[in-house]
């Protein structure tokens, strides 16, 4: 791997491709943490418009919440 050092185009350090490879590693479990947490909230947002519904009450009133 190539790194950007200043002005000059040079090859990663043993470590520093380690350190890459570590944050990439930590970006994509942050990444995956974040789509179940955003799946998680409309699912809870789905399920309390349909107990709403249940309750009788209708589309303009749920949104009207």
């Amino acid at each position: 791997m190539r790194i950007l050092d200043g002005y000059i185009l040079r090859d990663m350090k043993s470590d520093e491709i380690a350190n890459y490879e570590l944050v990439m590693k930590d970006a994509d479990l942050l990444d995956k943490a974040e789509v179940a947490r955003v799946a998680a909230q409309a699912a809870a947002k789905a399920s309390a418009q349909a107990k709403l519904a249940a309750l009788g009450l209708t589309a303009d009133e749920i949104a009207a919440l």
